[in-house]
């Protein structure tokens, strides 16, 4: 059997697709996969990858007439021409695609060629791609039950999976992981990130409020910047008298989750699924540019008391100063948070939707 995955240059798109293929040595029936990612995503570490990569054209595609529009769109045809040529050469028995314009042309051919077909949807939310090719594929795999709301089909179509996360991130000791960053066992570590593309205004606003909370010596930070100014922060927090490990990017996300007593985040899928996991209590700011999105994914936990859900106008008034300082001095608000998150059920994601996707053919 030959399995052809197809995402989109996010990571929110493209670290789900590397779990399942993770999963796939593990099956003698697979004997070749094949991933294919948008030009665009060339910088993307891809070393835990164990099959070839491809790499199709693509742009942003916009509803204007601009010359940036109209060379976004030709990029996009020309994706969609090396889409088809590697449907003929590579002749998959499965297509699993993750999301993301970059990914209709491969379903779509896959479709015509009359080879079986299935998405998998990250986000409560389905992206725009995903809603249009539901007509195209065999399976809709779902991460989040509420997602079935959004999806006028039959109830056999949908399977309800959980969103991939990579075998890399594995719970470790506390003391294990603070020693990693040589940080205090007896201090409240928070965790900082803004997602895969950072956030100049969570991180401005962070080291802002941080420098208002009274009892800064019980306090140590985590601080994923994801931006070049990693050298300017940490002095800064050394300014304000807090200890803090500062990274521009920062990959062994194994110990800064289980290092973290509390994370301030965006609420990508990955994100979510990855604090669910992890049972690690968050303060979230949802993107505002991915905001419907991001905010039905947050509601997942704040529904269920995991997390404090702000907005963007929240970063520079006293709200956020006052959650952080209630999480940090509370404990019985904090490990209720941590309680809450038993209820959700422990998936395999990657292994359920190996399962489905094999049962395809």
């Amino acid at each position: 059997m030959k399995i052809l995955v197809v995402a989109g240059a996010s990571g929110g798109h493209i670290y789900p697709a590397l779990a399942f293929l993770e999963k796939l040595p593990e099956e003698k029936r697979v004997s070749a996969a094949l991933l294919v990612l948008p030009s665009r995503s060339r910088k993307v570490d891809l070393n835990s990858c164990v099959y070839p990569v491809k790499y199709i054209s693509s742009g942003r595609v916009k509803l204007t007439l601009s010359r940036e529009s109209i060379f976004a769109f030709l990029s996009f045809i020309k994706g969609g021409w090396e889409s088809f040529r590697i449907i003929i050469k590579f002749k998959p028995d499965i297509v699993v695609g993750f999301g993301s314009i970059d990914s209709i042309f491969l379903v779509m051919f896959a479709w015509f060629f009359r080879i079986k077909t299935i998405i998998h949807e990250q986000n409560v939310l389905p992206g725009k791609a995903n809603r249009f090719l539901v007509k195209f594929v065999d399976k809709i795999a779902i991460s989040f039950p509420n997602s079935r709301l959004y999806f006028n089909l039959p109830a056999d179509k949908l399977v309800l999976v959980g969103n991939p996360i990579r075998n890399s991130l594995k719970k470790i000791s506390k003391e294990k992981a603070l020693d990693f960053f040589d940080l205090d066992q007896n201090k409240f570590t928070i965790l900082v990130m803004g997602g895969s593309q950072g956030s100049q205004h969570i991180n401005a606003a962070f080291l802002n409020t941080v420098g208002s909370i009274k009892e800064k010596s019980d306090l140590q930070v985590i601080h994923l910047l994801g931006q070049g100014e990693s050298g300017k922060f940490q002095k800064l927090y050394e300014k304000i008298g807090i200890k803090a490990r500062v990274f521009d990017f920062f990959n062994a996300m194994e110990f800064a989750y289980s290092a973290a007593n509390l994370i301030v985040t965006r609420s990508g899928a990955s994100t979510l699924s990855e604090l669910i996991y992890f049972k690690l209590p968050a303060i979230i700011f949802p993107y505002p540019y991915a905001y419907r999105h991001q905010l039905e994914n947050a509601k997942i936990l704040s529904e269920s008391r995991c997390a404090v859900v702000l907005s963007e106008g929240n970063l520079d008034d006293g709200l956020f100063l006052k959650s952080l300082e209630l999480l940090m001095k509370d404990k019985n608000v904090l490990n209720s948070m941590i309680s809450n998150f038993d209820c959700f059920p422990i998936i395999s994601a990657a292994s359920k939707l190996r399962e489905v996707v094999l049962a395809l053919n």
